[in-house]
């Protein structure tokens, strides 16, 4: 069997789905780029993209509801200096592309001299394969689906008696874009993604506690076989019951231990989002201009990276055509490198990271993070446990907030344990954790040997966009946090 080099597949994929069915080539793509280049611009691009998505839930037993949709369009961007010109058509033709490349180049004085550049033949983006280009939805029948939620319904109940409640959901989507840019740069992406959700409640004596579990990446729905599947179910039940047996959280300044895995989303609100390059460039994160100088505890090593194959926040290629990498933000506690889309980049003058990202095609890029984690030390998760003498173990969290500026952050802990002496002693309820991103990174005392990244459950939301994304750490200790709680 011969097959082609996937970027070369990926533009044939695009073109079929995007371009060919409405009379669009790449003479046309050329010409709305010329267009937008009649004015002295910096950069411009066109993204085409069409997102197909369904998804299922149960509740009560019943399956009670399913949906389908698809969306495409295509989004025109110009950029000269800091400023963005964006347009955006669900209409996929070459008036509505050309209407939109006249409307986007107005960000440009029409007096202003043309910029005198030779064309640039179309070239394809540099090569990835990832994840398989098959549509996730297909993979499955719909009777298969429903039984698979009937199974989780099943499979919960039976875990425990006092499970009195479950809901399910499981979501696919098959997203094919394709990025034209001013430079000549032709990229193409097929997407793949899937999620299977899990929540339980369970109810003791007249009290009743919730627990969830899930996951998921760029895959087919095959993923989700028997073995998975209760995997998340015994996620589920185990953090519901935990939760029926817990008491109220002491409050006050304590040592922190946060579990593997999930746990990384701390990691990744308190410093992620002040390592985009955005933040950094107009000053206002934590960490604007610090390159080079100590922000961490020695032995913190955190990197984003968006080559992982398989994972929810992994890409071939980001949403403006740039393959994306591994990049390491801070090594040994020394910070090395910010995220970089290609407008910050180049007013920063670095080179874009691959992390320009957008919610779709009716959106503007902007630097986002991919998989965002911390690398593993030497402790073991008992070592790192056994050395509290009076502290909270957090392994897992719900929602919280970030201050970018200033770094601080409040967040939730869904699920954790009150220990003493080396000792765990009892699951609490209604812990928070109170403190500042770099602050806590300084604070870090025992690292892991147990790197975990998340399930593939993560959505970041940014300035009103929401990308899938991935989290992950070891166990960490960390001193002096401040603990809210209702003891």
């Amino acid at each position: 069997m011969i097959t082609r080099e996937p970027t070369i597949e990926r533009l044939a994929v695009a073109e079929r789905l995007l371009l060919t069915p409405f009379d669009l080539g790449e003479g046309t793509i050329a010409q709305a780029l010329a267009t937008i280049a009649a004015h002295r611009v910096d950069d411009a691009d066109l993204y085409f993209q069409t997102t197909r998505h369904e998804s299922w839930s149960l509740e009560e037993g019943i399956v009670k509801s399913g949906s389908f949709s698809i969306d495409q369009g295509v989004g025109v961007r110009a950029v000269h200096g800091e400023k963005t010109a964006f347009a955006y058509s669900d209409d996929l033709s070459a008036g509505s592309l050309l209407e939109a490349a006249r409307t986007v180049r107005t960000i440009a004085a029409a007096g202003q001299q043309r910029r005198v550049k030779v064309a640039r033949a179309p070239r394809p983006a540099a090569s990835r394969a990832l994840y398989a280009p098959a549509d996730p939805i297909g993979t499955l029948d719909s009777t298969q689906k429903v039984a698979l939620l009937e199974k989780v319904e099943r499979l919960a109940r039976a875990k425990d008696p006092r499970i009195v409640q479950v809901m399910a959901a499981l979501a696919a989507e098959h997203d094919v874009v394709l990025v034209a840019r001013l430079d000549g740069t032709r990229a193409a992406d097929v997407r793949p993604l899937v999620r299977l959700s899990v929540t339980v409640i369970a109810e003791q004596d007249g009290r009743r506690e919730v627990g969830s579990g899930g996951g998921g990446g760029r895959l087919g729905l095959g993923h989700f076989c028997d073995a998975v599947v209760a995997g998340y179910v015994d996620q589920a039940v185990n953090a519901a019951l935990t939760n029926l047996e817990s008491r109220p959280a002491p409050a006050g300044e304590m040592t922190v231990v946060l579990g593997p895995g999930w746990p990384g989303v701390l990691l990744h609100e308190a410093v992620g989002h002040g390592l985009e390059g955005d933040f950094n460039r107009k000053g206002s994160s934590a960490f604007s201009a610090r390159l080079g100088k100590r922000v961490a505890a020695k032995g913190v090593t955190v990197l984003d990276d968006g080559t992982l194959a398989e994972r929810r926040g992994s890409l071939n290629v980001d949403d403006e055509g740039h393959a994306t990498q591994r990049n390491v933000l801070i090594e040994d506690g020394i910070l090395r490198a910010y995220m970089q889309d290609s407008l910050n980049a180049r007013l920063m003058g670095v080179k874009p990271t691959g992390n320009g990202r957008r919610e779709s095609y009716a959106h503007v890029p902007m630097p986002r993070m991919t998989n965002t984690y911390m690398l593993a030390g030497r402790r073991s998760r008992d070592e790192i446990v056994a050395s509290i003498e009076r502290g909270l173990y957090a392994t897992n969290f719900g929602g919280g907030q970030v201050d970018i500026t200033s770094g601080k952050f409040v967040f939730s802990a869904s699920e954790a344990f009150w220990v003493e002496k080396g000792r765990i002693q009892y699951p609490v309820k209604g812990a928070t954790l109170i403190g500042n991103g770099p602050d806590a990174l300084r604070r870090v005392t025992m690292i892991g040997n147990d790197l975990q990244l998340d399930t593939g459950v993560g959505t970041c939301g940014k300035e009103g966009q929401s990308v899938p994304v991935g989290v992950g750490q070891p166990t960490l200790r960390i001193e002096r946090l401040t603990v809210g709680g209702t003891a």
